[in-house]
């Protein structure tokens, strides 16, 4: 697999006779983007791209990143993992043994976040996720990071929201069982709901594999069930088809998402039969203010659309990034030694205030955030109804 790009600051490294791989010589900063620039969900991966992209420009208007009193010119290595789980491990030993990255963002899906997290925590070289809430993608990996909530949170965030907003007690859910993200949040959730209304309340726990198209056995299951709400972990490109095949099953009841739905392609593809419906995220572009709005409007002014939360927690990733590598003594030059004491500053930052929200970290280096309840308008916005903090 090779379909990554470099994006370069060129008039930074010009300066310096920027050699690839010589990373004692150039005296650069390599910055390792892992993303699924095409497969599945691509719309993902140019989130990524976009919002890493904005990110280089302005660390690149700064001169570059200051570190013990000198600039460093700053370059990305983006790799495209193509949404699979063994691109996601390839384009992370590319970049470590290859590129010589001095830290990677991404990949952003818990399927491939997950796998790529061991290779980068076996190289001792540091990795933050933006987007993965499976807790497996951290967990017993000092070198991996994430900027997102945890599902283990958000699975009773959405079946406390449920039961407070409907005051319903029967409950649905459908799942993909062949990907990390939706079968863990599916269990999260179900364990939670059951917690609250007793064993059997979830009435109705069915699943499909990866690439499915056709759910009209399992939905017809669910509306057999008597369920009162439809709770479905999915990709954007999964949930237009979800939500169409329901209604046109006569499913007439609320379907409730996850931080998953959260992109723009979720409503252009699912159109008005999304509208009115709920899903927890990392924030909401509709209302924002400070900080969150201006990311939103220069996102927009360049790329022509609101950001997702992809893009959103992209941009605090590589800002956590930025923090801990600018909070070193200096560079030794040596990668090895410098890897870990990036490693090491990151697990210090502390009071992060990002656009998605501030946040601490953990020791497993999980961040203590709060979730977002967002609300679809009939105009197809995402708008902002409750915040949900742990």
């Amino acid at each position: 697999m090779r379909k990554g790009f470099v994006a370069v600051g060129v008039a930074l490294v010009a300066v310096l006779a920027f050699s690839p791989l010589a990373w004692s010589t150039a005296k650069s900063i390599k910055v390792g983007i892992n993303a699924p620039i095409t497969g599945d969900i691509p719309k993902v991966g140019e989130g990524t791209k976009f919002a890493a992209q904005m990110w280089l420009e302005e660390v690149m208007a700064a001169g570059g990143l200051e570190v013990g009193g000198k600039k460093y010119p700053v370059e990305l290595v983006v790799e495209d993992n193509e949404a699979k789980a063994e691109s996601a491990v390839k384009a992370n030993t590319k970049m470590i043994t290859e590129d010589e990255v001095l830290v990677i963002v991404g990949p952003q899906s818990s399927k491939q976040a997950i796998p790529a997290g061991d290779v980068a925590n076996n190289y001792a070289t540091p990795m933050i996720t933006p987007w993965s809430t499976n807790p497996d993608a951290t967990k017993d990996r000092p070198f991996v990071f994430r900027g997102c909530f945890l599902d283990p949170f958000q699975g009773p965030v959405l079946a406390n929201f449920i039961t407070e907003e409907f005051g319903f007690t029967k409950a649905a859910v459908l799942y993909d069982v062949a990907s990390d993200y939706p079968k863990g949040l599916a269990e999260f959730f179900k364990e939670a709901w059951e917690k609250v209304h007793g064993p059997g309340s979830v009435v109705a726990f069915e699943s499909f594999t990866t690439k499915d198209a056709d759910f009209s056995s399992q939905l017809t299951k669910i509306i057999q069930s008597g369920a009162e709400v439809l709770f479905t972990p999915q990709y954007y490109n999964e949930v237009a088809l979800i939500v169409q095949q329901a209604h046109e099953l006569g499913w007439n009841k609320p379907i409730v998402g996850s931080d998953s739905w959260g992109s723009a392609e979720t409503v252009e593809l699912c159109g008005k039969d999304c509208f009115g419906l709920f899903f927890s995220s990392h924030y909401a572009a509709a209302g924002a203010t400070g900080a969150t709005k201006d990311f939103i409007d220069r996102y927009q002014a360049k790329f022509g659309y609101v950001p997702d939360d992809v893009a959103a927690l992209t941009w605090d990733s590589l800002g956590i990034v930025k923090t801990a590598i600018q909070n070193l003594d200096g560079l030794t030059g040596d990668i090895e030694k410098d890897r870990k004491a990036v490693r090491d500053a990151m697990a210090k930052v502390q009071e992060f205030d990002g656009i998605t929200g501030k946040m601490t970290f953990t020791e497993e280096g999980d961040p203590i955030k709060c979730a977002v309840i967002v609300k679809i308008s009939d105009k197809g916005e995402y708008t902002f109804y409750k915040s949900v903090c742990p």
